[in-house]
């Protein structure tokens, strides 16, 4: 926490808005991994999710929560995102995260076949203790648009502390990379722009590694 004492007068100034949030929508360039996951029968929905979860693991600041009237950060993570259940309603998923790729794969898609298959709403994170609530990372994935900004729903502005991340329609750029949009909702007291910035090139990296570890 040494890194977050230096920023903790920043925090305190947007934790005093009635709004603390920053949103920040961007173009992301990444290496085109489609036809990788394709080769080793890895769903590329889920392959992405791997790497932007080891990219947030990486960038501290998108660990650091508000827990009572403390500051902390989290050790893990808990990826959680939407799906469509077969009565085109919302639903969420919920499940560990894992630091093994393959393992990861696995639990996602069993927790996406779970929210898929149920009409009752799933792990809206409103029955477990706060210190698991801290955990999540809130992510929703808009195959379909090409959209230009994004505003998620928080339960109260002055506890907006959980990271939400959307990204959109895939776009390839024929120079071996593919292009989409991308939107970071996180505390402004915690994440500056820079920091937005450090997660995209880290999720660039990581994509890059997995690929050439792989083949």
């Amino acid at each position: 926490m040494k890194e977050f004492e230096k920023r903790r007068d920043r925090f305190e100034l947007f934790e005093s808005f009635e709004s603390p949030l920053l949103n920040l929508t961007f173009t992301l360039e990444v290496p085109d991994f489609r036809n990788f996951c394709k080769s080793q029968k890895y769903p590329p929905f889920h392959f992405f999710l791997f790497s932007l979860f080891k990219s947030l693991m990486a960038v501290d600041n998108f660990r650091y929560r508000i827990l009572g009237d403390e500051v902390i950060k989290v050790d893990q993570l808990i990826p959680s995102y939407t799906v469509m259940n077969q009565d085109n309603n919302l639903n969420f998923t919920r499940f560990e995260y894992s630091k093994n790729l393959e393992v990861f794969i696995e639990r996602s898609l069993k927790a996406r076949e779970e929210a898929v298959n149920s009409r009752e709403l799933l792990h809206a994170a409103v029955k477990l203790p706060e210190s698991e609530v801290k955990k999540y990372v809130f992510i929703t994935s808009i195959p379909w648009l090409d959209f230009t900004s994004i505003q998620h729903p928080v339960r109260k502005f002055s506890s907006a502390d959980i990271p939400s991340i959307a990204w959109g329609k895939f776009k390839s750029t024929g120079n071996g990379t593919i292009q989409m949009p991308f939107s970071v909702q996180a505390h402004h007291g915690f994440v500056d722009g820079h920091h937005v910035y450090l997660l995209a090139k880290e999720l660039e990296t990581n994509l890059k590694q997995e690929i050439g570890i792989c083949q």
